[in-house]
């Protein structure tokens, strides 16, 4: 009986051997096949390590592709072609970096987002061995999309959703046709993934040699190899080097490569692009001057504490009562009133401002601030000398103008006023607009920063003396 027993528990053994053994080679056939066809990816195709984890289908965490087995070669069995995407999909997933994003209102339509926008990057690229069935399946849905949105990566598609309301019993149908992968990892703690079995050291590289039996599980006995896992910071570093390595080899070398991959040039140049911190940029406009407010830099503890201890109620050193600070004490906003201007992106641009001054205590209690709107001609000119009178703007604020674009016209009006003395030091200028006009041929004496929002679509190209700054409509 016992004999029996064992031979049946070997014979088990040997059969999942067989299957990991298989179900690896399908994997490692799969990666080389989008090797040949996909050279300039080289990099981020070969960075995983191989887990076989049996409670998910296809997953990864950035480091670890973790695989079921039976799930691989039951697609496989299918449609040869279908593991080839799959496998695809989670590495876009990774290049795009779309498992480090945090803090989303709604986690299954981010979901949704991220699979529409790998799976579109994969259908772009047009190679034959990623045709799977569910290609045809989702064009209406793509399409759809392509008409609304000038560029489609999961954060456009993302918030095109939100805003739309997409239903939980869409989101979930949309899902059906572009999930390749399990995303639940991609919300798990270090913590949690240990308790499963993944990180800490599991995993085998992809190159790991592996011995006669095959197998290729790197949790068999319930042992681990390889080195420790990373951070979530060092992963998303290192993917974002891969993914800044994949652009700079399709903007140059691989320039056929590139002309058939927009939608991936595309996301790669939303995903590497500079990210601007606004309140940072504010700062720069600020200058110098004394407030009446406790200096503590400057307080001396020892010679105060000692006054008191020797003369009883009488220290030596007081506080100084002021303390020399940056802070914005004159500033022009213009606003674009054209008609090409959203005037509920101008109003909320106005309001991020002013939330930024107010939040940080940026104003002096005296400031000298003019709003001026002005299409093709100046328009209004507000001017606001306190935060009670920046309140009252914000409450009674109205757009005028709607022509033609042409920004010569502020630059002129502010240097009459800095002729007439209305300015005494005027640190700068910011000009929100769509980017559509004519720009001054001479440098102003003042820093001139040109604020965009960011379509997706534009270059926004700038004079040499002017700033650009690139905001995301969600920034503001």
């Amino acid at each position: 009986m016992i004999y029996v027993i064992e031979n049946s528990v070997r014979n088990m053994n040997v059969k999942q051997k067989k299957i990991s053994k298989l179900a690896r080679e399908v994997l490692t056939l799969s990666r080389n096949t989008l090797l040949i066809n996909l050279r300039f990816m080289d990099l981020a195709l070969s960075r995983f390590k191989y887990v076989e984890f049996n409670e998910l289908t296809l997953a990864t965490d950035g480091q670890y592709l973790i695989y079921n087995p039976m799930h691989i070669l039951n697609v496989f069995k299918g449609e040869q072609e279908a593991v080839v995407r799959d496998y695809l999909h989670v590495v876009f997933h990774c290049v795009y970096r779309h498992m480090f994003l945090h803090s989303l209102k709604d986690q299954d339509l981010w979901n949704l987002a991220c699979d529409i926008a790998v799976e579109k990057t994969i259908t772009d690229l047009g190679i034959r061995s990623t045709n799977a069935l569910r290609t045809k399946q989702q064009i209406h849905v793509l399409r759809e999309l392509e008409n609304h949105l000038k560029i489609i990566t999961a954060d456009k598609i993302y918030n095109y959703y939100l805003e739309k309301g997409l239903s939980v019993d869409d989101t979930k149908e949309l899902a059906k046709l572009f999930c390749a992968d399990d995303h639940t990892i991609w919300y798990m703690s270090s913590e949690q993934k240990q308790k499963m079995g993944i990180g800490s050291g599991s995993g085998d590289s992809e190159d790991d040699d592996q011995d006669g039996d095959g197998g290729g599980s790197s949790q068999e006995d319930g042992e681990s190899s390889g080195t420790g896992g990373l951070s979530a910071a060092e992963l998303e570093q290192d993917w974002k080097d891969i993914s800044e390595h994949m652009q700079m080899d399709l903007d140059t070398f691989s320039k056929k490569q590139g002309t058939a991959a927009g939608s991936l040039m595309q996301n790669l140049r939303e995903v590497n692009r500079e990210k601007y911190n606004y309140e940072e940029f504010l700062r720069r406009f600020s200058v110098r001057g004394e407030v009446m407010k406790l200096d503590m830099d400057e307080f001396d503890y020892v010679f105060y504490t000692y006054g008191l201890q020797l003369y009883g109620k009488v220290p030596l050193i007081e506080p100084l009562e002021y303390k020399e600070v940056e802070r914005i004490k004159e500033f022009v906003i213009a606003i674009d009133t054209s008609g090409s201007t959203s005037g509920e992106l101008v109003q909320r641009f106005i309001q991020k401002t002013y939330n930024i001054l107010k939040s940080t205590e940026s104003f002096f209690s005296k400031i000298n601030l003019h709003i001026i709107q002005c299409d093709a001609r100046i328009q209004e000119d507000a001017k606001v000398t306190s935060q009670e009178e920046f309140d009252e703007y914000l409450k009674t604020m109205k757009l005028h103008g709607f022509g033609g674009t042409d920004f010569r016209p502020v630059f002129r009006y502010v240097d009459q006023l800095i002729e007439q003395k209305e300015f005494e030091n005027l640190k700068g200028l910011i000009y929100f607009t769509d980017g559509y006009g004519t720009f001054p041929s001479a440098t102003p004496q003042y820093d001139a920063a040109f604020v965009f929002i960011d379509d997706g679509y534009n270059n926004y190209d700038v004079p040499s003396w002017a700033i650009r700054l690139i905001l995301q409509k969600e920034d503001i």
